[in-house]
């Protein structure tokens, strides 16, 4: 595609619209906007415009589809694929600032928000009004744009399921610059295509949301963890399938290895309550009475043992709560802390093949000599793997980085597994995506992206590639 490169004619028009001390360029633009979470995918807008409102996003978008100028929508920047990079240069547009709770509705169990409003500021607000925002992604401080943006996950989605099913509405300003509202309050719908649906783990490649209708739920009363050591990474996951099928609904289903809860021990500076067994699955029960909790989580505690778990501790005080909790969300940047330079597999599998993947990631760890520590949901099957850079030279690390990608996506393919859970393709696994999909289905998703955004426009570069085909 030939986009447009911005010269000051553009910048001017831009310092017109928008305040002028919210539009950045050249030296002015920190080199975090040039990069997400992982850093593997590197590049720097033209312009930088931190907007305030739908008007704005959508007064830009306008000018950018008349000049076919580039545009990305950023938030927090933690993702983890360039999803969130200008990889063709031209406008980012910030929506972080756009972080209002516009309305909490009791009656219909909702709360309206703008884009930029964090995780965990959101839950913490609902929270204190006696109610439940249920996805739980690992990164706290993500803003709600980003986590409808990549569908995320996250913990709790092995009862609740993911962000999509929490998305009753969105605003959103499509490539041309017109503004839809998609959805709204009510609960069913079936009135023509769900191009909400659509808009959720899009990317922000079809549509800027500037606001969303959250579905909410009354908040448990009663919360309580165990976490349970095995002898192995095998026989903790292969309990997994029968702790469901038992049917003591748990709220989180994690597992995680040794050598992971070291990492974390170390980046934290504080002590898990036990590092004596190689591998641990960490269940999450909760509910509106005791003896419903304390009868799911006894059920919970039996089958461990009988199926061969070492030990079985209560996560019941807030001194076992905050360190097993904090050093579970502190995995991701344990392990970063830990190498010279990472990539990650946010591969999903059916749960039964949970196990023989992770066995796998061993044996090939050990054949390719790279370190490959993992963690992940075991409870939906969706696992993070992290290859690790240490002292390999970058020759030595980009041959072994691709032959391990693909001999994962190839085995994760083998057991009806897909290329992504949670963290989306973004730039960095779109590849992977077009050898899981194949033709057909490229060419439908390409033909999505052309109805919404004709000049390819609006996060180009990023799941599909028209302008590489």
């Amino acid at each position: 595609m030939n986009y447009k490169k911005m010269d000051s004619q553009d910048i001017s028009y831009i310092k017109s619209v928008i305040s002028p001390e919210r539009v950045l360029t050249g030296e002015g633009i920190s080199e975090d906007y040039g990069h997400d979470e992982l850093g593997g995918v590197f590049s720097m807008p033209e312009v930088l415009v931190k907007i305030m409102n739908t008007e704005e996003a959508a007064g830009i978008m306008s000018y950018a589809s008349e000049k076919k100028i580039p545009v990305v929508v950023r938030g927090a920047g933690t993702g983890l694929v360039g999803g969130a990079v200008a990889v063709h240069g031209g406008i980012m547009l910030d929506t972080t600032a756009m972080n209002r709770i516009l309305e909490l509705d009791r009656e219909n169990l909702t709360v309206t928000v703008e884009p930029g409003v964090l995780l965990m500021d959101l839950a913490a607000y609902v929270e204190e009004n006696n109610l439940f925002y249920p996805p739980d992604p690992g990164e706290k401080s993500a803003t709600i744009g980003g986590n409808i943006s990549t569908n995320a996950g996250g913990m709790r989605a092995v009862k609740y399921g993911v962000t999509r099913d929490y998305v009753r509405g969105l605003t959103v300003v499509v490539p041309s610059g017109d503004v839809v509202k998609l959805g709204g309050k009510v609960v069913k719908n079936s009135s023509g295509y769900s191009l909400l649906n659509l808009m959720i783990g899009s990317e922000g490649t079809l549509g800027i949301i500037t606001e969303a209708v959250l579905k909410l739920l009354p908040l448990p009363s009663r919360t309580l963890s165990l976490l349970v050591p095995f002898e192995t990474m095998e026989a903790a996951i292969e309990s997994v399938p029968r702790i469901i099928e038992a049917q003591v609904q748990a709220t989180a289903i994690e597992f995680m290895e040794r050598n992971t809860i070291m990492f974390a021990e170390d980046y934290l500076g504080k002590r898990f309550p036990d590092t004596g067994s190689n591998a641990y699955i960490l269940m999450t029960f909760d509910g509106n009475s005791r003896e419903e909790v304390d009868r799911n989580y006894g059920r919970a505690a039996d089958l461990c043992l009988e199926l061969g778990a070492k030990d079985v501790f209560l996560v019941d005080t807030e001194e076992r709560r905050q360190s097993v909790w904090n050093a579970r969300g502190a995995f991701l940047e344990a392990i970063k802390a830990s190498t010279t330079e990472m990539d990650e597999c946010d591969v999903v599998v059916p749960r039964s093949h949970v196990a023989e993947f992770i066995k796998y990631t061993h044996e090939l760890a050990e054949a390719s000599g790279m370190r490959i520590p993992s963690f992940g949901h075991a409870g939906d099957g969706n696992l993070h793997i992290y290859l690790c850079r240490d002292d390999m030279d970058q020759g030595t690390w980009e041959y072994k980085k691709q032959d391990v990608f693909e001999k994962m996506y190839e085995k994760a393919r083998d057991f009806g597994g897909l290329v992504s859970g949670e963290h989306g393709i973004g730039y960095a696994k779109r590849m992977y995506l077009d050898e899981q999909c194949g033709p057909c289905q490229m060419r439908l998703m390409e033909g999505i992206k052309k109805a919404f955004d004709p000049h390819c426009i609006l996060n180009p570069g990023k799941v599909v590639a028209l302008y590489g085909r």
